[in-house]
C-alpha cells in the first residue's frame, strides 16, 4: 500500500481522519525500518480545491490534492459525517463518478459511517452486504433497498469495499488492512501502540460477503472449523490431516495457499487471540490462562505472547486492565 486518499468535506469528522492517517504513517514506519527498499507511504487529504476545509468540530484541515488530481489510489477512505448525510451528498455528488471510477480500478474503499450512503449512491453496493451508523439505519435501508443492510455488524467486507458502522470501529478496520499490507507482526505492534485495550478481532465483528474464511476450499474451512473447536487442546496436525483425509503435505500446501498462512500460525492465532480475551476478562493466573488456551509450558506461552505483542502477559493485562472502568 503505497498511495491513500483520504476524503476531506465540511461535514467529516476529524477524528476519522487523524487515526488512519496516524496508524498508516505508524505501520509503514515500522515496516521500512526493516526494509528500506518499501517506499514511503502517500497519504493526501482529497477535496474539490486545494485549501483549507474547517471540520465540523471547527478545525481546520488542508486538502494536499483535489479529485480531479487523483486518477489512481491503493486505498480510499471516505470519513464519518456529521449528522445526517443526505446534506453531505446533496452538496458534493461529483464525488460520486469518482468513486465509481476508482472502484473500476480495484482500489480498496473504506467507508466510516454515514459515509457509506456515498457508496450506496455509486451503485457500489447493490447485492452487497454494507453496514452504517447505527442512528441512520432506518434511513439508509428506505433509501437504498438494494443494498444488503448488516446494521449488526460493526464492519462489512464486500469484495474491495469495507463499511465500518463509526468512528470507534475504524481502528479495528485499519489494523486488519495494516495485518493484509504490511504483515501479522507490524499490524499487532500497531495494534498495541493505538488500541490494546479496546480492540477484538476483526473477525469476531465483521461479515464478509462470501464467508468468514474468504475461500471456497471446503476441506480447508473444516481444518479452520476443527482448530478453532480444539485450540485448547494438545493438537497434532497428522491427526487433522487424518480427519480430513488428506496427507499432512498436502493439508500444509491448501491451508496456505487458502488461508495465507500456515495451519500452526493460524493455530497460534487463534490460541493468542484467546489469551488476550481471558487476560483482559478473567482473574486467572498466567499459568491458567497458558493451560486454558492449549499451551502445556507457560514460560513458551509467555516467549510467544511476548514476541506477537511486543510485550508479556502481565504487562499486557495491566495495560488493559488500567484503561478499565465503571460507573458507581
Amino acid at each position: 500500500m503505497q498511495n491513500v486518499s483520504i476524503v476531506l468535506l465540511e461535514q467529516s469528522l476529524v477524528s476519522s481522519i487523524s487515526l488512519p492517517m496516524e496508524m498508516l504513517n505508524a505501520a509503514n514506519e515500522m515496516a521500512r525500518g526493516k526494509d528500506r527498499r518499501i517506499k514511503p507511504i502517500n497519504i493526501q487529504l482529497v477535496s474539490y480545491k486545494k485549501e483549507a476545509v474547517v471540520s465540523s468540530s471547527g478545525l481546520t484541515l488542508y486538502a494536499t490534492s483535489t479529485f480531479t488530481e487523483i486518477k489512481q489510489s491503493d486505498l480510499i477512505i471516505l470519513p464519518a459525517l456529521w449528522r445526517n448525510p443526505i446534506k453531505a451528498l446533496r452538496q458534493h455528488p461529483t464525488i460520486i463518478p469518482w468513486l465509481k471510477n476508482l472502484a473500476q480500478q480495484d482500489s480498496l474503499i473504506c467507508a466510516v459511517g454515514t459515509s457509506s450512503c456515498f457508496l450506496a449512491e455509486a451503485g457500489l453496493l447493490d447485492h452487497k452486504p454494507a453496514t452504517t451508523h447505527w442512528l441512520y439505519g432506518k434511513q439508509f435501508a428506505q433509501r437504498y433497498p438494494q443494498v444488503e443492510l448488516k446494521q449488526q455488524y460493526l464492519i462489512t467486507q464486500a469484495d474491495n469495499i469495507y463499511c465500518a458502522g463509526s468512528v470507534n470501529s475504524v481502528a479495528d478496520l485499519i489494523v486488519h488492512l495494516i495485518d493484509r499490507f504490511y504483515g501479522h507482526n507490524i499490524a499487532k505492534q500497531v495494534e498495541g501502540q493505538f488500541s490494546p485495550e479496546i480492540r477484538r478481532p476483526f473477525e469476531s465483528h465483521a461479515y464478509a460477503q462470501f464467508d468468514t474464511n474468504l475461500h471456497q476450499d471446503e476441506s480447508i474451512i473444516l481444518a479452520q472449523e476443527w482448530l478453532q473447536s480444539n485450540s485448547q487442546e494438545d493438537i497434532l496436525f497428522s491427526d487433522l490431516a487424518a480427519y480430513l483425509q488428506l496427507s499432512l503435505r498436502t493439508l500444509n500446501r491448501r491451508f496456505k495457499q487458502a488461508v495465507g498462512i500456515t495451519a500452526g500460525e493460524y493455530l497460534q492465532n487463534l490460541r493468542l487471540n484467546n489469551a488476550k480475551e481471558l487476560l483482559r476478562t478473567s482473574n486467572l493466573s498466567i499459568a491458567e490462562v497458558a493451560e486454558n488456551c492449549g499451551y502445556q509450558n507457560s514460560s513458551y506461552f509467555c516467549a510467544r505472547f511476548k514476541k506477537v505483542m511486543t510485550q508479556t502477559p502481565l504487562a499486557y493485562r495491566k495495560t488493559v486492565r488500567g484503561k478499565l472502568f465503571k460507573v458507581v
